[in-house]
């Protein structure tokens, strides 16, 4: 097999098209008519090539990652009022008004977009190809006229393609069947001959008229071309199901977690049977997309076209045992069969002891959703942080070697041996994160053969009657710099029920934290910075929900009118800049405020995870302009969240209300107390230095607290807590302290 390959790059690494991102293969279409028509008609052979390619469908695309401005540029375009000039195009100006706001996207230039066209085995298809990418050397712009852009043609075979597309450092769009967020028009049967009609009207828009001894000018607007809309990236169709006994009572009939591969297998080729039986004409789409078997007898077909069996552990509270009651059936949109005829072939599927013919489950269809939550599904969950509930099949190369049990003396692994392996399963892992369609920023890796979880069990009992060596079978634990959803599943056995990965909890959520890794000129005023942030990340959640929707007060802190929200209500969003450590940091209302996030706040919460997906930059006034990269925060070591008796400030405080007693040293004393009750913190013995006034902005010091117990971060207290004023770090005792303190509590 193999496949047509367009690449299109912009000059200026800007987008001016509206109404579609990345730019639609009617776009593109348009613009190798345009480049083809350059030197005059088109050739016959250009035609029959166009005419070809209309019929291909919608193709893959990869786009560099883009962003939009909060504020677009202004243009003057004429209304429809021509009747008022008479149709005169010489007083267009007269009816020209303020109405188009051109907000173009931005992207890296080096990256190109990628249109690729899986080809069948017909004859004629490699020669029409050749000529559409000797069309795509003509093509001169793609979007507006100002998209100025050059593009070139190749005819791969299909790894190459995958290579390719593995390797696009943007997005990759795949088309497919369902409903999407992201449609985008395509050529169909047709599209080339309403192009060419649309281009003769245009020729033809103005007509004279000659009434009496005046000549009237009628406009004639030209028709629209024809294209269709093709669906990128829908969701794929899920079933849930669960395991119950066959008896009058339907209790759950869990099943052995260790034997996961085995219940997949079972369910899987009942399936097939029951498919098969009811649809004999499409035995080799059904063999293909639940076996992953080619027509030719071979393994691996399409895995973006597979049906998903995910059995589900119980996992979600301590003493769960993990064993599975419930079963995942995932449809992607590509594959070939009905996801309401998947989901049949499943229903009350029953499992069967193959020595005595009892029957051990039913495998029934469930309409409670809940339970997927605790994997990442269906309720919008993002999570940095993954551990696999079933070990992940890695491929051969990082295999552990295998010792003897005979000779574990002689045959021990040295330090190096163990670094040399755990190193080369690190770099599978990225790779099989790649093929899950996950690309963030990888931040840690974690391997062993051991359970994260307390009931849960070691690599070597899921090698049992699989084709995977236990060597090969890894318990991993991933952080991304970049929340994901679920269901999220690694490894060669992703398909036999292994390599299921479950959010973990025990990260701070709520929390962002970015270190400035270049462009901070001198020794900027904190606030100042964290006022930057601020602008940032409200511009950045505007363009995420769409310039016509308000800003929640969560990300803002002002209402609807403008106005500064106080009292009860005033729970947003708290900005702030840690000078030493060089780190910006972004926190919820419920962290700082030591409580838990309500529902609404976790749905901004993800808006804002969505927001900051690629945030690398932040332009700081006088302070420089920042290269980001995130930075880790939510780890008990970390030096703003963990646990002290002793904290200090990091950035000034300010005291939210001057008190009328003594002197200024005491008002702060008196400020900090309130603000430590207000938090629900014991109260604490206060030391500030520093205390002055500071015009337009208050009383300001530096402050130091010791509390008669531990205490847990992080801490923003003071009228200036939103934007990184009276940020503390815990000040570490000596080691003896720390001893006698623990001793005592």
């Amino acid at each position: 097999m193999s496949a047509l390959v367009l690449h299109v790059r912009l000059h200026d690494g800007r987008f001016h098209g509206e109404g579609d991102w990345p730019p639609s293969p009617a776009r593109l279409f348009q613009a190798l008519v345009a480049g083809g028509g350059l030197a005059g008609p088109l050739g016959n052979g250009e035609r029959e090539a166009l005419r070809w390619l209309e019929k291909q469908g919608a193709p893959i695309i990869a786009a560099p990652r883009a962003w939009q401005p909060r504020r677009g540029v202004l243009f003057y375009m004429p209304n429809n009022d021509s009747d008022r000039i008479e149709g005169d195009p010489l007083r267009m100006a007269k009816i020209r008004t303020a109405t188009k706001v051109f907000r173009p996207y931005f992207f890296d230039a080096e990256v190109p977009f990628v249109y690729a066209w899986p080809l069948a085995a017909a004859a004629s298809d490699e020669g029409h190809a050749r000529a559409v990418c000797s069309l795509a050397e003509r093509l001169y712009q793609l979007g507006r006229g100002l998209d100025m852009a050059w593009g070139w043609g190749e005819v791969i075979d299909d790894h190459r393609l995958d290579e390719l597309l593995t390797s696009h450092p943007g997005r990759v769009f795949r088309p497919s069947a369902g409903k999407s967020a992201t449609m985008l028009p395509a050529p169909c049967s047709g599209s080339l001959e309403s192009i060419e009609k649309r281009f003769r009207a245009y020729g033809e828009r103005f007509r004279y008229v000659k009434e009496g001894r005046a000549v009237k000018v009628v406009f004639r607007k030209p028709p629209r071309p024809h294209f269709k809309n093709a669906a990128y990236d829908s969701p794929p169709a899920r079933a849930l199901y669960e395991l119950r006994q066959a008896g009058r009572d339907a209790a759950f009939a869990p099943w052995s977690l260790t034997r996961v591969s085995a219940l997949v297998v079972r369910l899987r080729d009942d399936a097939v049977d029951r498919l098969k039986r009811a649809l004999p004409q499409r035995t080799a789409e059904i063999e293909r997309v639940l076996v992953g078997r080619k027509p030719d007898g071979t393994n691996n077909g399409p895995p973006e076209d597979r049906v998903r069996i995910i059995p589900l552990p119980s996992i979600g509270h301590f003493h769960a045992d993990r064993e599975i009651r419930r079963v995942l059936v995932e449809v992607p949109a590509t594959c070939p069969l009905r996801a309401d005829d998947v989901c049949w072939a499943f229903s009350g599927l029953d499992v069967v002891d193959e020595e005595t013919g009892e029957v051990l489950a039913v495998l029934t269809r469930s309409d409670d959703n809940e339970f997927l939550r605790h994997y990442g599904i269906e309720n919008e969950t993002r999570c940095h942080l993954w551990r696999t509930v079933t070990p992940a099949a890695l491929p051969e190369g990082a295999r552990r070697r295998r010792i003897d049990p005979a000779h574990k003396r002689a045959e021990a692994k040295r330090g190096v041996e163990r670094a040399r392996e755990q190193a080369g399963a690190a770099a599978a892992v990225c790779q099989a994160l790649r093929h899950a369609g996950v690309d963030a920023v990888i931040k840690t890796i974690r391997l062993q053969r051991e359970p994260f979880e307390g009931n849960g069990c070691r690599v070597e009992p899921f090698a049992d009657g699989t084709r995977f060596q236990k060597e090969r079978l890894w318990h991993i634990e991933i952080a991304l710099g970049v929340p994901v959803e679920g269901p999220l599943i690694l490894g060669d056995g992703r398909f036999l029920g292994l390599g299921l990965m479950a959010p973990a909890r025990d990260v701070v959520p709520g929390t962002h934290a970015f270190e400035i890794t270049a462009g901070l000129v001198g020794q900027p005023e904190p606030v100042d910075v964290a006022r930057a942030l601020r602008r940032a990340v409200m511009a950045r959640v505007q363009a995420t929900i769409g310039a016509d929707k308000p800003l929640a007060p969560f990300f803002s802190g002002h209402a609807e009118d403008g106005a500064p929200i106080r009292g009860s209500e005033a729970s947003h969003l708290s900005f702030a800049f840690e000078p030493e450590s060089r780190r910006l940091l972004i926190l919820a209302p419920h962290v700082v405020e030591r409580r838990a996030a309500t529902s609404q706040e976790l749905g901004h919460l993800r808006t804002l995870d969505a927001a900051l997906e690629g945030f690398c930059e932040l332009r700081a006034g006088h302070a420089g302009i920042f290269s980001l990269s995130p930075a880790d925060i939510g780890e008990r070591e970390d030096s703003l969240l963990g646990r002290s008796r002793k904290w200090k400030t990091v950035t000034p405080y300010v005291v939210t209300r001057h008190a009328k007693c003594g002197t200024a040293a005491q008002a702060v004393e008196v400020d900090v107390r309130a603000e430590c009750r207000r938090l629900g913190l014991p109260p604490p013995e206060v030391e500030s230095s520093n205390v002055h006034g500071v015009p337009e902005v208050g009383l300001t010091a530096t402050v130091t607290l010791r509390f008669n117990r531990h205490v847990e971060g992080p801490l923003l207290l003071g009228r200036t807590r939103y934007l990184g004023g009276g940020l503390f770090a815990p000040v570490l005792d000596p080691p003896a302290a720390v001893a006698a303190t623990a001793r005592m509590e």
